[in-house]
């Protein structure tokens, strides 16, 4: 069977959103597009919403992925930050599924990893090593671009590999309970 699939790959922000697109041809990652959506000088935060929302739906309809994967949030101190980047996920989310594609969730310590092999890596390094599975030349002041393409690619290795898939919520071990439900005692 020929796998052959696009990927939109979403790094969520309410001032800056990356995305990042791939091609899966026959096991071979290439770039699609991958860029920032600036949202700073949309002084509103409905207007923002909205920007993520149109922008989600335009790179839908002009490249037409098969799948979307996008960065989960994580535990941050500031309530009002978290609030925020949650609503900019859930908009990018509901582009997604108002147009039938179906959405997968990753924390940014399983992108790391999957990038890395640390979860701990900073942009930089996850920016560096990713051009070891996709080339792609970009200004190192668009990471959130290369943010998104992390989420793609780390999208397509946890599909290649469903036994490490884990999502944006479980843990290794919540995967191999709903796998082997047999082996629960």
């Amino acid at each position: 069977m020929v796998e052959d699939k696009i990927i939109l790959g979403i790094d969520p922000g309410t001032n800056v959103m990356g995305y990042g697109i791939i091609h899966i041809k026959n096991n071979t990652i290439s770039l699609v597009a991958m860029g920032v959506i600036q949202l700073t000088k949309l002084g509103d935060q409905q207007v923002r919403l909205k920007r993520i929302f149109d922008r989600t739906i335009h790179l839908i309809e002009e490249f037409k992925p098969d799948e979307m994967a996008i960065e989960a949030q994580f535990f941050g101190k500031n309530v009002q930050s978290m609030l925020k980047l949650g609503r900019a996920q859930g908009v990018a989310i509901a582009a997604s599924l108002s147009r039938e594609i179906p959405v997968e969730e990753y924390l940014p310590k399983k992108v790391k990893k999957s990038i890395t092999g640390r979860g701990d890596a900073t942009k930089e390094q996850v920016a560096a090593m990713l051009k070891n599975h996709v080339p792609y030349e970009i200004d190192p002041k668009f990471l959130d671009a290369t943010d998104a393409l992390a989420v793609a690619v780390c999208h397509y290795f946890q599909a290649k590999n469903p036994i490490k898939k884990t999502g944006g919520g479980g843990s290794g071990w919540d995967a191999f309970l709903r796998q082997n439900p047999d082996r629960i005692g």
